[in-house]
């Protein structure tokens, strides 16, 4: 499975590629940032995240794309730069029919250190760990965006098994009722 995370900023917007699935080794096949300028106008800057993410899904082919989940903030104005930069990357995907799944950043965090209370530092450690890396990846938003794709790796499969059992429920459920 070929997944690109996405740690959705309009500032930086960090991109990771890892293939592999659960229970084998990783490999991390690409990361960076997408960067805008600060001053420019929030248009252009949307304009240059989807670009970048469109640049990403034609070089990497990814089968699934991983993107963190936009939670509230104390600052508004982060939060919507963050929750717009998200749309951007689902629209990017759906545009070319590849699944979203989103992740909280405290079960991406569960995921790669065993704590949903995880520190950047140890998000970053875990990944280079991981993915057998010389160095963690900078800034962390690049390891963010890594974190999101190996977590989307391990735990796709028990979703998947969970929404066929719940398909399978329902199917099976008196017309009317669906429990």
């Amino acid at each position: 499975m070929r997944v690109l995370g996405v740690d959705p900023g309009l500032t930086r917007c960090g991109v990771g590629v890892v293939e592999g699935v659960a229970g084998r080794p990783l490999t991390m096949i690409g990361v960076g940032v997408v960067r805008t300028p600060a001053d420019a106008d929030l248009g252009h800057r949307l304009v240059a995240v989807e670009q970048g993410i469109e640049q990403w899904l034609d070089e990497h082919r990814p089968e699934f794309v991983a993107v963190e989940r936009v939670f509230s903030q104390h600052n508004v104005r982060t939060v919507m730069g963050t929750a717009q930069a998200s749309a951007v990357a689902m629209l990017c995907a759906a545009r070319r029919g590849i699944p979203v799944a989103l992740h909280t950043p405290s079960e991406v965090k569960a995921a790669v250190t065993g704590s949903g209370r995880a520190d950047k530092a140890q998000v970053g450690a875990m990944v280079t760990r991981l993915l057998r890396l010389s160095a963690p990846p900078r800034p962390a938003d690049a390891a963010d965006a890594l974190a999101l794709a190996i977590c989307h790796i391990w735990r796709a499969p028990a979703q998947n098994r969970l929404q066929q059992a719940v398909a399978l429920h329902t199917a099976k459920a008196p017309k009317g009722r669906t429990a």
